[in-house]
């Protein structure tokens, strides 16, 4: 399943570095008036067209920002590879089996946070994680965990049966001075780890046009799995056509 998914994660050849846009936060800015408008559908296409790879949504279990019908919808009109995150409960599990998107990348999900905080405990949920990766392979879904950069956690990921792992980069993302290089460090460490035991390895969290070219160069990591930064740059530089556009409207009425 893994190879269906190239355009996901195309694995640890010599191929260029995919990316993966995840459109969360547009269904952030229409849930803030529970209204139709800004479309995570519609920006979806348009980060095709901008040249990503695919598109990746997070389903969270209080719907803050994407709903179930922004997933369905996605799946009908995403043919380049829809990777679809979540918490590894039976709520998410059903809609997945359902829906079966591309891949599913199984995050820790907490109700009072911002955002993901760090990696799954993959050590405290073997189990747990197992049972519900081996259920999601059953049915011809590739499994991806969301990870911390550590040795460890890769080795248990491979027991667990994952295909791929996410590293979580954001405390590199949010380390200043020296601590940038031991971050990026470790991160390298974790990615030639799984490469070596044969997953693929994926990278994201805080990634924005900043800190990306250290990441973007770890020749280890297959795929960049990035949204914050590029939904934030998108408010900017599309504001000036935005404004150009209603003033026309304005002055057409």
């Amino acid at each position: 399943m893994v190879e269906g998914c190239a355009l996901l994660s195309q694995g640890n050849k010599e191929t260029a570095m995919i990316l993966s846009v995840n459109i969360d936060h547009i269904a952030t800015i229409r849930q803030a008036r529970l209204g139709v408008e800004p479309d995570p559908v519609l920006a979806a296409t348009l980060a095709i067209l901008g040249g990503a790879d695919g598109i990746t949504l997070h389903l969270r279990e209080d719907r803050r920002h994407a709903q179930d019908r922004d997933l369905r919808l996605l799946r009908q009109v995403i043919h380049t590879g829809l990777n679809l995150e979540m918490a590894a409960d039976e709520a998410m599990i059903a809609i997945a089996l359902d829906v079966k998107p591309d891949m599913i990348t199984i995050v820790p999900e907490k109700r009072q946070e911002l955002t993901t905080e760090g990696g799954l405990d993959v050590s405290g949920q073997f189990e747990k994680l197992k049972d519900v990766v081996q259920r999601l392979k059953e049915a011809d879904i590739a499994v991806s965990l969301f990870i911390n950069p550590t040795l460890e956690d890769i080795d248990i990921s491979l027991d667990i049966g994952a295909d791929m792992i996410e590293i979580h980069t954001g405390v590199y993302a949010n380390a200043r001075g020296k601590d940038i290089d031991i971050e990026l460090n470790r991160i390298i460490s974790a990615a030639k780890r799984a490469v070596a035991l044969e997953l693929i390895a994926n990278a994201g969290h805080g990634l924005n046009y900043q800190n990306i070219k250290p990441i973007a160069s770890i020749k280890s990591i297959s795929g960049l799995y990035i949204g914050h930064g590029i939904i934030s740059r998108a408010v900017m530089v599309g504001m000036k056509e935005a404004v150009t556009q209603i003033k026309v409207l304005i002055r057409q009425s």
